[in-house]
């Protein structure tokens, strides 16, 4: 009765017929053939169980490509903050957030009074009550737009002081001498490459001073026969210093003694600190403002601020993610090693067969995001033959690993441990050998 010429699985629409699809066709172009094709294959078994009927394979084929725009990644590499997969991952809190701002919001409104507000003050309220040292906070799109906006507000056609040792070099190419001498600023270098002392920038004072300039080299180090000087020391100048702090980080983490917060160097003596919100706080992409509230009013009034301005979005992600600090990024910086160790044993464990070809392997996580480059974070990983890194990578739900001598390691740090079954799911689907 089920085989006969009625019988709807002798009717399947033909795997190259579905491709042909314009529709489908696209999706192979954008998310890889193979994967549109077990999408096709999952339709074409619907139909073969009288699920669908054979002309509604296509369409149900096409309602269930991936949607578009950035694929979600299982971040298995033990880098914390990997700028390749967008740094740091949004906390729950934040992401309900974003998602109740989706629609109309009251970013620049006061319900009481029917009045235009100030522009996120529920985000710029709740950074200014994580740094009561801070008389004022605003906040713009990322954390080389921060020290843009600084630059042109307070130095355009005047001199920055900086020290030759912090003219460092950024993500993809961009150096800091390029970004700053775009506002118009021109650059008073002091010292040299590995000591510059107090007397270096006390000498390049003059009426064409904007600001000294101190900067976190937060993506390497210089050791050996170095000196720096402190920003309470550039504080006596009298001028105003500008600290950027880089790495979002709000307030002393005995984790990370070297890294600075802005807290901190705002009590040392800083008038204006710069930082990112998608690094260290765990938050959004967004350039931080702290400092003297007549510096802070300076730099929200200027008319680049409005070019430079976060959308609501952001705003609700950051008021989230200040609120309620304890982010996955925080949690994966203090994950417990032992406990890893546990989550790597009894996922090898559970791959049957497949776990012959494992092994769990110390290994060493770092911060990342150009932050922290000294710090090591001891940690745990299943090691597999590197054969398992592009299938993995490349699968239904990709798994980013690192490949270390031969060998694939999934960290499990910075992965959620409710993902774990995920993770196995996927080096379960990584043909054999064979």
């Amino acid at each position: 009765m089920g085989d006969g010429p009625t019988d709807p699985r002798r009717r399947v629409p033909r795997t190259d017929t579905l491709l042909a699809d314009p529709r489908l066709a696209a999706a192979s172009a954008t998310f890889g053939r193979d994967r549109v094709k077990a999408v096709v294959a999952r339709a074409q078994e619907r139909v073969r169980r009288g699920e669908l009927r054979p002309d509604e394979a296509r369409d149900a084929a096409v309602a269930a490509l991936p949607a578009p725009g950035p694929r979600v990644v299982l971040n298995a590499t033990g880098v914390v903050l990997h700028t390749n997969l967008g740094r740091a991952p949004l906390s729950a809190a934040a992401v309900a957030a974003v998602v109740a701002a989706a629609g109309h919001t009251d970013v620049e409104l006061d319900l009481t009074t029917g009045r235009r507000a100030r522009r996120g003050r529920d985000a710029l309220d709740a950074l200014a009550a994580a740094v009561p040292d801070a008389g004022a906070v605003h906040v713009v799109n990322n954390g080389a737009a921060a020290l843009v906006l600084a630059a042109t507000a307070l130095a355009a056609g005047r001199e920055i002081v900086v020290s030759r040792g912090e003219l460092v070099e950024i993500g993809d190419g961009f150096r800091l001498p390029d970004l700053l001498e775009s506002t118009g600023a021109r650059l008073r270098e002091v010292g040299t490459t590995n000591r510059t002392t107090l007397a270096d920038y006390a000498a390049a004072l003059g009426p064409q001073t904007g600001f000294v300039l101190k900067v976190h080299p937060s993506n390497f180090q210089v050791t050996g026969f170095t000196s720096a000087t402190p920003v309470r020391q550039l504080a006596t100048l009298g001028v105003p210093v500008v600290a950027d702090i880089g790495s979002g980080l709000l307030t002393a983490d005995p984790l990370l003694p070297d890294e600075p917060d802005a807290a901190t160097t705002l009590r040392a003596g800083a008038a204006l600190v710069t930082a990112s919100g998608d690094k260290l706080l765990g938050g959004p992409q967004a350039g931080l403002l702290l400092g003297d509230v007549d510096l802070v009013a300076k730099l929200r009034r200027h008319p680049l601020a409005r070019a430079l301005r976060v959308d609501k979005l952001t705003l609700a992600a950051l008021a989230a993610t200040v609120h309620q600090p304890d982010t996955p990024t925080r949690a994966a910086l203090h994950a417990d090693p032992g406990a890893l160790r546990n989550r790597v044993e009894r996922l090898r464990d559970r791959l049957g067969a497949d776990g012959r070809k494992a092994e769990v392997v110390p290994a060493v996580a770092v911060v990342g995001g150009g932050g922290a480059p000294g710090v090591e974070l001891d940690s745990w990983a299943l090691s597999l033959p590197e054969r398992y890194a592009g299938p993995l990578r490349t699968g239904e739900q990709p798994v980013l690993g690192r490949v270390v001598r031969g060998r694939l390691l999934l960290d499990l740090r910075c992965v959620p441990a409710e993902a774990d079954e995920v993770v196995r799911a996927a080096v379960l689907r990584v043909p054999g050998d064979d």
